[in-house]
């Protein structure tokens, strides 16, 4: 993955604070073993054992939680969610609800998810004229699917019945939510990224809260359409959002990383004695 800068001139933040700085012991710590990696390797190279290692966590943390979802569902109730929330969702189904949630439904679908992952990735690639945005939208998008097909692998739940539902009507296992997985991966990235080229609190504040109304209305549309039930598209958020994290926590460090390394190459510069 190659550099990016918000400005030439600026530094890149979101909502005030510069990405590049660490406040925490956990973060100070990442940033010097990713810096070290750089060192010893490449930038491309140190964002990519990063997201590796970042998917591991969050794969055995999703797999953690699905096993305990499993567990409690029938003894302690967990499911009593699902049916008041499907109840809700049939009342509110209307000809003109149903249109927009299958719309939804298609857009951030097995076909429409990848090609608005990679269409938005690629704008963002040319604006910017660097290949990165492209790579981390892309690793967003591949990882919550990957995290999907590993949720429905190990609990084959059945979805609600179809004289619930409403069309389109889905056939794969219902836990966890895809489309809810995808939405907060990849909305989440697209929003950072796009909060770091804001200039103004006003900009900051309606990507933010569009993409969060994005996300919600993703999983609201899932129960609603009665292709699933409430606490897969929980699962769905907190899953997705947790590998989101990962994307742009890597991403921060790249960018600390490539301030260091462009910090440490004028130092070498002015050193450097001029030639008569």
């Amino acid at each position: 993955m190659s550099t990016i800068e918000a400005h030439p001139d600026e530094a890149p933040t979101t909502f005030g604070k510069d990405v590049r700085t660490w406040t925490s012991r956990p973060g100070r710590s990442l940033a010097r073993v990713h810096r070290r990696i750089v060192h010893r390797s490449s930038p491309g190279t140190a964002s990519t054992l990063g997201l590796v290692a970042g998917g591991v966590v969050v794969a055995v943390s999703t797999a953690a939680a699905i096993t305990i979802y499993d567990d409690v569902t029938g003894r302690f109730g967990v499911q009593r969610l699902d049916a008041p929330a499907l109840r809700l969702g049939k009342r509110l189904r209307s000809p003109w609800a149903n249109t927009a949630a299958g719309t939804i439904a298609r857009l951030f679908g097995p076909v429409g998810m990848p090609l608005l992952t990679l269409g938005a990735g690629s704008a963002l690639a040319l604006r910017r004229r660097r290949l990165e945005p492209l790579g981390f939208v892309t690793a967003a998008g591949a990882g919550s699917l990957a995290m999907t097909l590993l949720g429905k692998q190990l609990i084959h739940r059945n979805r609600p019945p179809h004289r619930d539902a409403a069309p389109p009507y889905e056939h794969s296992p219902s836990f966890p939510s895809g489309h809810t997985i995808n939405a907060a991966s990849v909305m989440t990235v697209l929003a950072y990224l796009l909060v770091l080229r804001q200039r103004r609190r006003s900009g900051e504040v309606a990507v933010a809260a569009g993409a969060g109304a994005l996300i919600a209305a993703v999983g609201a549309s899932r129960v609603l359409l009665g292709a699933h039930w409430f606490t897969d598209v929980v699962m769905g958020w907190t899953t997705g959002l947790g590998w989101a994290t990962t994307v742009i926590t890597v991403h921060r460090l790249h960018l600390t990383a490539t301030r260091r390394t462009k910090e440490a190459v004028s130092e070498n510069r002015s050193a450097t004695p001029p030639i008569s």
